[in-house]
């Protein structure tokens, strides 16, 4: 469910795909799928992730698929075509050809021929030098053993476990199975920085095995003598489009990255130049048609949606003002 090394490298360089043996094209689907796929199918292709959670229709089950309810040919036409009436997402405007037909191939040979596990994230190289210590916690984080289940009812080594998955594992396995029965907490980290990541204190960056060249984009800006508007849209903004557009505004976070298009780098003079206040209300009421970006009419009041403009216009880029026309006051 979390990202892989592979992904931040992905997220930097152009993918290459040569179309040459069917090993080669799962190995080059593989890399793809990791990076691209993975967030709500899982690595495991069985869709037991949080993202799924908010997801109806859910993403597709691969590994409950045989090869005869799912041919390599048809998820090739899900790639191109998308699903509609789902989260699924035509990917031809984003992917190659060839690397449509790469992602096919692995997702047809790992989950439904081989039934195999893909890979796993937490290795040594991503920062899990002995993740078996964690065993006893494991079923608490696949779902194997639902967290709400008494604790009167567990073994010495499953309470042990469940113990173990509250003090460490539950920061990001906060719903393991995904399921309407399991218990919700309040945060659901759908994203989450690895590798003794701090909000406060800047991680070296490396882009092999973590997500920390993305750390510094999530650290709000320090900003004092906001007026009240403007302390209401910090608060506004931090809570709800931090998560796309970064804490600092940039949309360079991980799931700002993530995301196709990217969301809006608020701190962009060559495009925030060009962008009035009237326009950028407009955006978060309305919505931008074919991106990430919702309408926040149902969400935010007007007077919510003019606290995050006095915020964005005072911490990333000013919001240009149309005066009124002289011509027009007269009459």
């Amino acid at each position: 469910m979390r990202a892989l090394a592979f992904a931040a490298i992905l997220a930097v360089l152009p993918f290459q795909a040569s179309a040459t043996s069917s090993r080669d094209l799962v190995t080059e689907g593989r890399l793809i799928y990791n990076f691209r796929c993975y967030f709500c199918h899982g690595y495991s292709g069985n869709a037991k992730t949080v993202a799924a959670s908010f997801l109806a229709p859910p993403p597709a089950d691969f590994t409950g698929a045989s090869e005869a309810t799912l041919s390599e040919s048809k998820i090739v036409a899900t790639l191109k075509n998308g699903r509609p009436g789902t989260a699924m997402k035509s990917f031809a405007s984003v992917l190659s050809d060839d690397e449509i037909r790469a992602v096919a191939r692995f997702v047809f040979d790992e989950f439904v021929v081989r039934k195999a596990t893909n890979t796993r994230y937490h290795t040594a190289e991503n920062g899990w030098p002995d993740h078996e210590r964690y065993r006893p916690a494991f079923p608490f984080a696949t779902g194997a053993i639902p967290l709400n289940q008494a604790w009167e009812t567990l073994s010495p080594e499953q309470a042990r476990g469940k113990r173990l998955f509250l003090d460490t594992c539950i920061t990001c396995h906060d719903r393991g199975a995904s399921t309407d029965q399991e218990m919700v907490w309040e945060a659901r980290p759908l994203s989450y920085p690895r590798n003794n990541f701090s909000y406060t204190i800047p991680q070296n960056v490396d882009a092999t095995t973590s997500a920390s060249p993305y750390a510094l984009h999530d650290i709000p800006p320090k900003l004092k003598r906001l007026t009240r508007s403007e302390r209401k849209g910090e608060k506004l903004f931090q809570s709800n489009c931090a998560f796309c557009h970064a804490a600092d505004g940039t949309g360079k976070n991980w799931i700002g990255s993530f995301l196709e298009p990217h969301p809006r780098n608020l701190r962009d003079t060559g495009v925030m130049s060009r962008i009035t206040r009237q326009r950028f209300v407009d955006v978060v009421r309305e919505g931008l048609p074919n991106t990430s970006m919702p309408a926040w009419k149902s969400v935010l009041s007007s007077q919510d949606i003019d606290a995050v403009a006095d915020y964005v216009n005072r911490a990333f880029h000013p919001l240009r003002t149309i005066p009124a026309d002289p011509q027009n006051a007269k009459r």
